[in-house]
């Protein structure tokens, strides 16, 4: 690690001390004298670029002798240019006056700064900004994200209440829910693009992360009715920037990382960034390595046409882990935090590759077209013990999984936006089309089905094998999918105070025939293909008593594709989940706190369960393959958003929620869930508190988060062959972080210890994945920004 280090600091070293050139650096202010914050100081020959810090002062380096011409500009304020000469290995001072008072500054920076529910967000395709949306809004901005130092998508999503960790399968992924609804491949977004969620994303490339609550089956078709996750990573710029870094950490955390944008020509920009990662863990043999890397251009090809191209990898190589699992499918046992009951040898080796093309076209000032197209390659290679479910003496025998999962996934979707009037009426229409064809491909092996015997309360017991099985592929099974929509969504503002929202989206997805072969003898079987359709609607209403305020109402719809058949051999039908919302969204104090508060309520009235009779409607149904649309859930549920910026260099972001989400009606058959029961793993209540101050240099700050009893295990089932109950509590708990740091010129180092309580608690999977969370660690990041 050491090696590391030196070698970055030589680096670092190499950049600011370039020979023969020059340094320009100065201060900016206001006509009145005051010191001017966040202006752009561009040197035009070269495109090198810098803004003002807070007490004015800016600094360029790296410019070779000569004469240049300097260029001070904010958003909305008068540009100043300014002629200066650059000699070499000397500093050339220039001081400007911006012809704007403070006042004016601080008024447009006001503008720019706008609140959360003015800021559009990227997964509603239509530009709609979340006052205007009849719809619950979370926007996480990289400024939290970076002051959070956050190392996983976790890190990020419990800054949005409501929105938590439900489970960590193996620690091979991670799967969060949202309102007792599941977030998985199909509501996992980058940049609008669906992704697997397979892989643990890289925060490092994250410009933002929006969470679009609530139904978003019109925008994207089949998806969870919990809401939609999208990661926005950072763009090109038009201006020279980067920045280089190392973050260090308990438990072997080593992370260098770099991000360079510029320029490479007038109409071509590019950005660069990746990471590598390498750490230990707080649990015993554990241990993880990643390689990442983010490069992108963007092409201006006129002045109204732009071409985005983007490309991201990921190899992330770890061990499996289970956890501490659990004892007789009661209780979790009482083990070190550290406890370890996999073998040396196992192993999980991801890759994820996708490259994406954007191309946006304003065709005139009211209407914009703009579509992608998209490519990504999913490859896991997994080899490991699993399932940690012991008996009541703590003996496991201990089973085997050896899986290697591919999947190639095509995407595209076109979207045109505009903004029209129909006499009174003001309109913002989108109308869109998307298609998704996935190809997975899953081979299975002939592991043993166990592998040896021990005792995780008494290590003693028995003597654990150490070597690795031989084994082979045995089967390959093929499956194509392929998915269609067509939408279209209106924003009528019918007048200057109310406005409504109306869409209706099409879709069809079709599993095409799953080619199953057998590698031994060579012998391929088709599956069934099974074809669903729907319609998804989507209707609600805002209202706006003053231009601070919105309230509103709506309803939408989304599907759920079913497995199994009816009592007739017919492939079931989509349930159809209904979902009711309302809620405010305040700016008070000057747009200096936003304030929003929702409540919901989500029924799935024809929810798939097991048939009650036969298919002559007489003779009672054990078949639990058998099913009919009789079940009914039911979500209810509160959010409350907070954040605010009362003063300049104080941020603060507060949120709660509360859900309740359980089986409401069950037919009276074996294999059917209990009436009243909540949902495995569903948490009821959670909570997030972040604040962070800026002065001087300074930087501090903390962190708190809840996560409210649950329960693992699985639901009980009527008729159930179990004497006992199949889920069992694990309480709540709360983590408190804290942050501090300080920046000198363009060099930063912040640092955070988490979970100063030493909080000791469980993420859990069913009743065989019961991994502890982390428990008190220190992470420090040194950063230097060009």
């Amino acid at each position: 690690m050491k090696r590391y280090v030196w070698m970055v600091l030589l680096l670092l070293g190499s950049v600011s001390l370039k020979a023969q050139t020059g340094i320009l650096k100065g201060k900016i202010s206001t006509t009145d004298g005051r010191e001017a914050e966040g202006v752009t100081i561009l040197v035009k020959e070269t495109r090198k670029s810098a803004l003002s810090f807070d007490n004015g002062s800016f600094v360029i380096r790296g410019l070779k002798p000569g004469n240049y011409t300097i260029e001070v500009s904010h958003e909305g304020l008068q540009t100043v240019t300014s002629t200066v000469r650059i000699l070499a290995d000397q500093a050339t001072e220039l001081n400007l006056s911006l012809k704007e008072t403070a006042r004016q500054l601080e008024e447009v920076i006001v503008q720019a700064k706008r609140t959360a529910n003015d800021k559009a967000v990227t997964i509603g395709k239509s530009g709609i900004a979340p006052k205007d949306l009849p719809q619950a809004v979370t926007i996480i901005n990289q400024e939290l994200i970076d002051n959070q130092q956050a190392q996983r998508l976790s890190d990020v999503l419990r800054n949005a209440n409501g929105v938590y960790l439900a489970t960590t399968r193996g620690s091979t992924q991670e799967n969060f829910s949202a309102r007792g609804y599941g977030i998985t491949s199909n509501n996992l977004f980058k940049d609008g693009i669906r992704i697997n969620s397979g892989a643990m994303p890289e925060t490092g490339s994250l410009e933002r992360v929006e969470v679009l609550k609530g139904s978003a089956a019109i925008l994207f078709g089949n998806v969870a009715p919990g809401g939609v996750v999208n990661m926005v990573t950072k763009q090109p710029r038009f201006v020279h920037g980067g920045s280089v870094g190392i973050r260090a950490g308990s438990f072997g955390l080593f992370k260098p990382s770099f991000d360079v944008y510029g320029p490479l020509s007038q109409s071509l920009a590019f950005r660069l960034n990746g990471s590598f990662e390498t750490a230990d863990s707080y649990r015993d043999y554990v241990h993880s390595k990643r390689y990442y890397v983010n490069p992108s251009f963007l092409f201006k090809l006129g002045s109204k046409t732009e071409l985005l191209l983007q490309g991201d990898y990921l190899d992330h190589s770890f061990t499996p882990d289970f956890g501490i699992g659990s004892i007789d499918n009661t209780r979790i046992p009482d083990v070190p935090r550290s406890a370890f009951f996999g073998t040396p040898w196992q192993y999980a080796h991801t890759r994820q590759t996708s490259a994406t093309a954007t191309i946006r076209h304003t065709l005139n000032t009211a209407w914009m077209l703009n579509g992608s197209v998209s490519y990504q390659r999913y490859n896991r290679d997994y080899f490991s013990t699993e399932r940690i479910q012991a008996l009541a003496s703590g003996d496991w025998y201990r089973p085997l999984g050896r899986t290697r999962n591919l999947e190639d996934y095509y995407t595209a979707q076109v979207n045109l936006t505009g903004k029209f009037a129909t006499g009174s009426l003001q309109h913002v229409l989108l109308l869109g089309m998307d298609a998704d064809q996935y190809h997975a491909t899953a081979y299975t092996y002939n592991q043993p089905a166990i592998y040896d015997t021990i005792n995780i309360l008494n290590p003693n017991k028995y003597r654990a094998r150490t070597d690795i099985p031989v084994v082979k592929e045995i089967r390959v099974v093929k499956t194509p999918t392929f998915r269609f929509g067509a939408y279209v969504q209106d924003l009528i503002s019918l007048t200057a105070q109310l406005k409504l929202l109306v869409g209706l989206r099409w879709s069809i997805q079709e599993a095409k025939a799953a080619a199953t072969t057998d590698l031994n003898t060579g012998l391929t079987t088709l599956g069934a293909v099974k074809t669903d359709r729907a319609f998804s609607p989507r209707a609600g209403l805002v209202y706006q008593p003053t231009k601070n305020t919105s309230l509103f109402a709506s309803y939408a719809n989304s599907f759920v594709v079913n497995s199994g058949t009816d009592v007739y051999g017919n492939a079931l039908k989509p349930s159809i989940v209904d979902q009711y919302e309302l809620g405010i969204k305040n700016d008070l104090i000057q747009d200096k706190l936003t304030a929003n508060i929702t409540v919901y309520r989500i029924i799935n009235n024809n929810l798939a369960q097991t048939a009650q009779f036969a298919a002559d409607g007489v003779t009672p149904n054990s078949n639990t393959s058998l099913k009919a649309l009789t079940g009914k859930t039911q979500s209810d549920g509160l959010e409350i958003d907070l954040s605010s910026q009362p003063v300049k260099g104080l941020s603060l972001l507060a949120g709660y929620s509360y859900n309740y989400i359980r089986y409401t009606k069950t037919p009276d058959v074996k294999g059917n869930f209990v009436e009243g029961e909540r949902l495995q793993n569903s948490v009821g209540s959670t909570a997030n508190a972040s604040v962070f101050y800026s002065l001087r240099g300074w930087k501090f700050g903390g962190a708190f988060f809840y996560t409210g009893p649950r329960y693992a295990g699985f639901n009980n089932t009527k008729g159930q062959a179990q004497n006992y109950n199949r889920m069992f509590r694990v309480e709540g708990f709360a983590t408190v972080d804290l942050s501090a740091g300080y920046t000198w010129q363009r060099l930063a180092v912040l640092a955070k210890l988490s979970n100063i309580t030493n909080t000791f608690n469980y993420n859990t999977h069913e009743n065989y994945s019961i991994n502890p969370i982390p428990p008190t660690q220190l992470i420090a990041t040194l950063s230097y920004r060009f």
